[in-house]
Order: C-alpha cells, then structure tokens, then sequence
C-alpha cells in the first residue's frame, strides 16, 4: 500500500510540477511562480492525510465486519438457473440469532422484481417440522402469486421449499405457503 501512495504522491507532485511550468506567465510573475513550488508539497501532504484517512477508514470498516461475522453464520440458499431449469445452491451470511427468516428474506430479495414484491413474511415451524410461510405481497405489487409464470413460481417457491428442507439444521421435512393466512394453491 506504501508504493502505491508514494506513486500516487510522485504522481500528483509532477502532474503539479508541470502544469506550473508550463503556464505562460508574464516575466514580472515568473519568479513568484518558481517561489512558490513548496505548495504542491502541501497539496501532496494534504493527499497523503487524506489516503492516511482513507486507509484508517477501511481498517475500522473490516474490524466492523470481522465483528459482524462473530454474529453470522452461513447457510445454503437456493436460487434458479439462468434456464429455469434447476435451483443452485449459494452460501450466504445471515444473522445466528434469526436464520431462517433470513434466509427466507434472502430467497425473496433475490425473486423479487419491479412489478411483483413481497412486503413482509412470517415463518413458524411445527414440532412435526412443517414449515408454514405467510407472505404479504407489497400494496403497490402489480402481480399476484397466481399471476406468476411457472417459473417465476419455481425460483420463489421450489427456492424456499429447497432452502428449507435441505438446512438440516432446521429440521424442515414440509413446506406450506399462504397468503394471509390463506393457502396458496398454484
């Protein structure tokens, strides 16, 4: 990183350099140009506080996120194929102390789209490991779950019910989607 902020600074200071240099200024100026050549070594020190900035920035950034991993853990998400064919297995990071709602969450993010969203989901698993899944779809949605082409229904339905079932760690065996409260049927 040191190289690179010295070339960058050599860089700067000779692009500086040279823009003074090669100004035309009147013979009485001249001289006060050449004076004051210490400025671009300011300028340079001003640039290199800033990269110094920049560079404590992003350290506290990857301790924040070294930080938020201790609250993380990774999960297998499904999502469809480019030729809605298949669900592909992702590995994501969601929270430990919610990771099925947000795994769920992460599955809908990825299947949403402008014209259908689904605003809010709820999740309860049964002690017999039905996995029940209340979507609220978004007031502004133009489409409707029924209004879903089959692979639309695919890549948020199969995705979820896949996503569930295959986190052994859930113990999900079923999935059930309503709306509402109200069965899905598709």
């Amino acid at each position: 990183m040191n190289s690179i902020k010295q070339r960058l600074t050599y860089l700067l200071t000779g692009i500086m350099l040279v823009s003074i240099t090669s100004c035309s200024l009147p013979s009485s100026t001249k001289n006060t140009a050449i004076d004051s050549v210490d400025e671009p070594t300011t300028i340079t020190e001003s640039l290199t506080t800033d990269l110094d900035l920049a560079q404590s920035s992003t350290i506290q950034e990857q301790e924040q996120d070294s930080f938020a991993q201790q609250d993380n853990t990774t999960v297998t998400v499904y999502q469809i194929d480019n030729q809605c064919n298949s669900l592909v297995p992702e590995k994501v990071a969601v929270s430990k102390t919610n990771t099925i709602e947000a795994a769920v969450g992460k599955v809908l993010d990825m299947s949403s789209s402008s014209d259908f969203d689904v605003a809010g989901y709820r999740i309860n698993v049964n002690s017999s490991g039905v996995a029940t899944v209340d979507m609220r779809l978004a007031p502004n949605s133009k489409r409707q779950f029924v209004s879903l082409s089959s692979c639309e229904q695919f890549a948020i339905f199969g995705s979820l019910r896949k996503t569930l079932t295959e986190n052994s760690q859930w113990q999900v065996r079923d999935v059930v989607f309503t709306e509402q409260g109200q069965e899905i049927f598709l």
